[in-house]
């Protein structure tokens, strides 16, 4: 039952702060909407940041799984690094799309919360970290998969801000002129 009511408030969290912001919402709001009592809520989760840290790990996970199965469809290299794009235009076209939870979370929380920082830098790094697989297995430098992380995150802030889902297009136009450039040059 713990499993269940643990669940169960961690989906009710994250869709809240997700719409919401993490500082909107209350611990009693969130206990009203999972349905469950205020004591159960503090039984399973003793603080708020104790939550919010671990709604920032399931949105870590299920992100790096989704990219990932996303990605493994795309059997050409270059192609599959272009697919980060693809990924982040469906992602931008949902109707509940309000940016990215990590960087909502650090504006929010991350200059008062060292925790909430440092899992953001984190996941942060991950996606850098995948990139960076992802540009080497077709032949690209670390340089040009650090520039290409740069343009997926600006592309996230920019739709989240402009509402604009064709920003992933844009970005993926830039995406393909360096990867474009950089594979010439190293010819």
């Amino acid at each position: 039952m713990t499993d269940e009511i643990r669940e169960r408030i961690l989906e009710t969290a994250e869709q809240l702060y997700y719409a919401k912001g993490f500082a909107a919402v209350g611990m009693d709001e969130l206990r009203q909407e999972a349905g469950v009592s205020l004591r159960r809520l503090y039984g399973v989760y003793p603080s708020k940041s104790d939550i919010v840290m671990a709604v920032l790990a399931r949105k870590h996970d299920r992100w790096s799984r989704e990219l990932d199965a996303f990605l493994a469809q795309e059997p050409d290299p270059a192609r599959r690094v272009l697919g980060i794009y693809d990924f982040l235009a469906d992602w931008f076209r949902t109707d509940d799309f309000r940016g990215c939870g990590f960087i909502n979370a650090f504006g929010e929380l991350g200059g008062q919360d060292e925790d909430v920082a440092a899992a953001v830098r984190e996941h942060k790094a991950s996606f850098q970290r995948r990139v960076a697989e992802l540009v080497a297995d077709m032949g690209g430098t670390p340089a040009l998969a650090a520039q290409l992380a740069i343009i997926a995150e600006g592309a996230q802030t920019t739709a989240a801000i402009s509402h604009d889902p064709e920003v992933a297009g844009q970005a993926r136009a830039a995406a393909e002129t360096l990867i474009s450039a950089a594979l010439s040059a190293a010819s």
